[in-house]
């Protein structure tokens, strides 16, 4: 027995860790898959997975993987376009990318992509998430778009303030954001319990004690959704639009877990993240929930939190968190068909409003406008169009931004009154400053002879090039001595 102990001197920490992980993922395992409008059972195998799997995997220790609040929106789109059948396939199609790049070493490489784009895209991801889940929480049909849905909140709550049993289920709802709001200000004792679950069994106690009519959790029980994705299924592969939004879910699976485990590791002491093992982790997982037709999986910031406040030591909590819902989905499966869908709704309404970061977006405009202005346009874009092309603008936005700030460029213009006009160019000339530079060539005097040093460049793209070669030989079509390109040839 003692021998026992020794291999695992933190089993007593990791245990009471597992505990609070699952106590935590049982409400946001079954919110997620109702919000992305599948069976509640395939987000608790999604959870299972993410503990069973890629629990025992090399990577990051202490994070914790399954379904995600941030994939919500896409997985709800792709549903709603392709069926929940093609969705194993869409999932398995983004494991096995994962595992290649993982492979290919290129998970490091994730950390390189800005700090605004990845901010825009969770307050985008939040503010889809708030909006479409008020319409779930009163009971009512949300719009299919970002903009729809936000733009039709003063209608829905018209209607639901002319419907009785739309107000209770709102009611529920707003009680249970309320509850896991005031939990943190309760005694340390009652803190103990995640406010999450406290707020689901608080709400499923008043909708049964009461008889209060409002929509449940439908469970089926795990068998009953495993799907493997059939022939049918594999055919949809065929059509372009599917494969949109496969890149889609691997890069924003990738970049979510990848940017949870840079995140994980400021909390703890422990060992660091490998990026590239935990990249070929996360692509084991989404290839089996792939193959069982179930929902994409991610690093999960709130229950990787959860488990290093809650003293995890080694990956033994998070594979044992697999094991209590594994236990739970299969022991207890009527439990979960008691769950009001309005108190699911006002977890994933909390959960989204933390996504939005508003400190973060105070902090930017304050010191860095440009980037907030990436922020913004991106949370904007994934809004009005969807989340993948809102993701793609933000990084154009920031590719452009970077390469602006790297085109430094200064020309220096010396004229003695008398022979030559000597002009000096220095930096970088790239396309995107080609307007500054040709306005100030363009100013030269027109009857004098003029040399251009480019000697001093570090870059000269083609485009710069080619402009000042053009605006050479119009300068020497005046009738004045030929202009005089000084190294041209070796400019890089």
């Amino acid at each position: 027995m003692l021998t026992s102990l020794s291999k695992f001197p933190y089993l007593r920490q990791d245990f009471l860790a597992s505990i609070v992980v699952f106590l935590v993922a049982v409400p946001l395992c079954v919110g997620v898959a109702v919000a992305s409008g599948v069976p509640a059972e395939l987000g608790l195998i999604t959870g299972i997975v993410g503990g069973l799997v890629t629990g025992l995997m090399p990577g990051s220790s202490l994070q914790v993987s399954g379904p995600a609040a941030g994939l919500t929106v896409l997985v709800f789109e792709a549903v709603s376009e392709f069926g929940v059948a093609t969705l194993g396939v869409i999932v398995l199609i983004a494991g096995l990318l994962q595992l290649a790049m993982g492979f290919a070493r290129i998970g490091r490489w994730f950390r390189a992509i800005s700090v605004s784009v990845v901010e825009g895209m969770l307050c985008g991801i939040g503010l889809v998430i708030i909006a479409g889940q008020i319409y779930a929480a009163a009971g009512l049909k949300a719009p299919e778009t970002g903009i729809g849905k936000i733009a039709g909140l003063p209608g829905a709550f018209a209607d639901t303030f002319g419907d009785g049993d739309a107000l209770v289920s709102l009611a529920i709802g707003a009680g249970t954001i309320a509850v896991i709001v005031l939990w943190r200000k309760l005694p340390k004792a009652l803190r103990s319990v995640p406010g999450a679950l406290a707020a689901v069994v608080l709400a499923t106690a008043v909708t049964q004690v009461f008889g209060l009519k409002v929509a449940t959790v439908e469970v089926e029980g795990l068998l009953g959704v495993v799907q493997p994705p059939g022939a049918e299924a594999f055919g949809e592969l065929a059509s372009p639009a599917i494969w949109g939004t496969i890149v889609a879910f691997t890069l924003i699976a990738s970049a979510e877990s990848l940017f949870s485990a840079a995140a994980v590791d400021r909390l703890h002491d422990g060992p660091r993240t490998q990026y590239n093992k935990e990249m070929i982790a996360q692509g084991a997982g989404n290839t089996v929930c792939g193959l069982l037709g179930a929902l994409p999986m991610t690093a999960v910031i709130v229950r990787s939190s959860a488990n290093v406040a809650a003293g995890a030591r080694t990956k033994a909590s998070r594979v044992l968190h697999g094991v209590w819902l594994l236990l739970f989905a299969a022991a207890l499966p009527s439990a979960l068909a008691l769950i009001p869908i309005p108190a699911l709704a006002g977890i994933l309404v909390h959960a989204g409003w933390k996504l939005i970061p508003f400190r973060q977006i105070a902090d930017m405009w304050r010191d860095h406008k440009g980037e907030a202005l990436i922020l913004v346009v991106t949370a904007v874009s994934i809004v009005a169009v969807n989340m993948f092309e809102g993701v793609l603008i933000g990084l154009a936005l920031s590719v452009v931004k970077t390469a602006w700030e790297a085109s430094h460029v200064r020309l220096e213009v010396v004229d003695k009154g008398a022979g030559p006009v000597q002009a000096y160019l220095t930096g970088n000339a790239t396309f995107l400053r080609l307007p500054k530079i040709l306005d100030s060539l363009e100013s030269l005097p027109q009857d004098r002879p003029v040399e251009l040093d480019l000697s001093g460049l570090h870059h000269l793209d083609h485009a710069c090039r080619t402009a000042l070669e053009s605006w050479a030989e119009r300068h020497s079509a005046t009738g004045t001595e030929p202009v005089k390109l000084t190294r041209l040839t070796t400019a890089a």
